[in-house]
């Protein structure tokens, strides 16, 4: 059985249907442009999607939030945020174009209207988002001083605007810049696959 489906039951057959559909997508598009590793692909689901929906363990949106995805790759983990939040728009921002052209052929193919992507630098882009979303793509001191101006200071949520960071392994130096304001989780608490073991997501909020 598909993992998503083991720890979120109640999906609509839409969603399932897009999660589905994700798998071909990806295997297609990864043959041509390389998003995802290719000895990851045999954990698609695991490793990516169910990576990303840790997010909506930990929290869920307010009709009408505003997302940024940054340094998103192929879409991850907006992409699979996307497909669980309807209501919730996603931007899906990076800085490597061909990457972004497999981003927005493939939202496009989900039917996925909730969500932009954008080929541009997160310093440079301008806009204003409850929540920032990534997979560790650079350490949480140097990711907030990229992304810490897209912001926005008015709340909707049940938890306060802030970046919202999956990332693994010991991050006390990292995050001991933002001690007081940072909540770490353990995916190992949500999901019991072994590659949940060292994993973490980071709330920062400012």
């Amino acid at each position: 059985m598909n993992p998503v489906y083991k720890y979120f039951p109640n999906l609509t057959n839409g969603q399932r249907e897009q999660y589905d559909r994700m798998l071909a997508l990806y295997t297609e598009w990864n043959q041509r442009i390389n998003v995802i590793s290719r000895k990851d692909m045999d954990a698609f689901y695991e490793h990516h999607v169910l990576h990303a929906l840790a997010i909506a363990r930990f929290t869920s949106f307010q009709p009408g939030t505003r997302i940024i995805d940054v340094g998103t790759g192929g879409g991850f983990p907006g992409m699979p945020l996307a497909v669980f939040f309807p209501e919730t728009e996603f931007t899906l921002l990076d800085s490597i174009g061909k990457k972004i052209l497999v981003a927005d052929t493939i939202a496009k193919e989900l039917k996925l209207s909730n969500v932009t992507a954008i080929h541009q630098r997160s310093e440079q882009h301008r806009g204003q988002y409850d929540f920032i979303v990534s997979r560790a793509v650079t350490t949480l001191p140097d990711f907030v001083r990229q992304t810490r101006h897209l912001l926005s200071p008015k709340q909707k949520n049940a938890i306060g605007n802030g970046i919202l960071y999956l990332k693994g392994g010991d991050l006390s130096k990292e995050t001991a810049p933002f001690k007081k304001r940072t909540t770490i989780s353990d995916l190992s608490t949500w999901f019991e696959e072994p590659f949940f073991a060292t994993k973490k997501l980071l709330h920062v909020t400012f």
